[in-house]
C-alpha cells in the first residue's frame, strides 16, 4: 500500500500556459494518472506565478506545490519576491522547520507519512538569499545538517536545483552544465554528499540539467527529474517523475517522458529505492 506520493517537475521555465505542447501537458498527464498528495519542483520555475497557475487550472486549486529557487529565480528580483511571499502566505502545508538567517522562506522541510523533505535553496550564502552562483556554503550546510538530525523520519528526500554529479540524460546522452553545477565547488560538494550519506537521506532530487538521469553514490540516489516543458526542449525528452513511499518505506519512482509523436507522456522503466 502507498503511505506517500508525489510529483516532481522541474525546468518548465517560459513554457507554461495554454499550449498542450508545453508545461500544461505534463500537468494533465499528472491530473488523469494520479496526482499523488503534493507536487514538488526543484528550480528554473520562472515565473513561479504562471507556474503556479497551470497547476491550480490542470491538476487542482487545493493541490499543494512546493517551489524550489532555481540560478533563474536567483537571477530574478520579482521571481524572488513572489517565493518568499508565497511561502509566508501560508500555501505550503505540513512544514516542520523554516530556513535560516535571511533565507528563512526559501529554505524549509516538511513532512508526510514516514517521509520527510527538506528544500535547500543553493543560491544563499549566509547572508543573501541570492548570494552564490550555486554551492552548499557553511551557513547552509550547517543548517542543512540540523534539521536532518532533527527528523526521526525513516525516509529522508533532500531537494535542490543543481546535481551534485551532473549525467548525462539516461536516453539521448546529452550532457549539460558538466562542470558548472555543485561540483563547480568540489569541497563544498563532497561535505554535502556526505552530510547526506551520514544522515541515511533516501535520495536527493534535483535538476538544472533539462536531462533525466538516476545515479547512485555512497547510497545516496541522486534523481536528477529533467526538464517538463514540453516541446520547449526537445534535447531530451520533456519529463516528470512519480515518487511511491510504500508502507514498508521502501520507495518507488516512475518516469514519463513525453512521447514526441503522440505529444503524450508515457512511462518508463520504474526503479525502487530500499528505505
Amino acid at each position: 500500500m502507498v503511505q506517500v506520493s508525489f510529483s516532481v517537475t522541474a525546468d518548465m521555465r517560459e513554457y507554461t500556459g495554454d499550449s498542450m505542447l508545453y508545461f500544461r501537458g505534463a500537468c494533465e498527464r499528472i491530473a488523469t494518472g494520479g496526482a499523488g498528495d503534493f507536487m514538488v519542483s526543484p528550480g528554473d520555475i520562472d515565473p513561479p506565478a504562471l507556474v503556479y497557475a497551470d497547476i491550480q487550472t490542470y491538476i487542482g486549486t487545493d493541490y499543494p506545490w512546493y517551489p524550489v529557487v532555481g540560478n533563474h529565480e536567483a537571477e530574478t528580483t520579482s521571481d524572488m519576491t513572489w517565493l518568499r511571499d508565497f511561502y509566508l502566505g501560508d500555501n505550503l502545508p505540513n512544514i516542520v522547520n523554516s530556513g535560516p538567517a535571511n533565507a528563512a522562506e526559501t529554505n524549509y522541510s516538511f513532512d508526510y507519512g514516514d517521509a520527510h523533505f527538506t528544500v535547500i535553496n543553493e543560491y544563499y550564502d549566509g547572508v543573501s538569499d541570492t548570494g552564490t552562483d550555486g554551492d552548499v556554503p557553511d551557513a547552509l550546510h550547517s543548517w542543512l545538517s540540523a534539521d536532518l538530525s532533527n527528523t526521526t523520519r525513516p525516509i529522508k528526500f533532500v531537494i535542490g536545483h543543481e546535481p551534485a554529479f551532473p549525467q548525462p540524460d539516461a536516453e539521448s546522452g546529452r550532457l549539460r552544465h558538466e562542470d558548472d553545477s555543485l561540483n563547480a565547488h568540489e569541497a563544498n560538494r563532497n561535505r554535502f554528499w556526505q552530510t547526506l550519506v551520514d544522515q541515511g537521506v533516501t535520495a536527493y532530487i534535483c535538476g538544472h540539467t533539462h536531462n533525466f538521469s538516476v545515479y547512485l553514490q555512497g547510497g545516496v540516489w541522486q534523481i536528477d527529474v529533467g526538464h517538463a516543458r514540453g516541446f520547449g526542449d526537445t534535447g531530451a525528452r520533456s519529463t516528470f517523475v512519480m515518487f511511491y513511499v510504500m508502507e514498508d518505506d521502501s520507495v518507488w519512482y516512475y518516469p514519463y517522458r513525453l512521447n514526441l509523436d503522440s505529444h503524450n507522456y508515457e512511462p518508463g522503466t520504474p526503479g525502487k529505492i530500499e528505505g
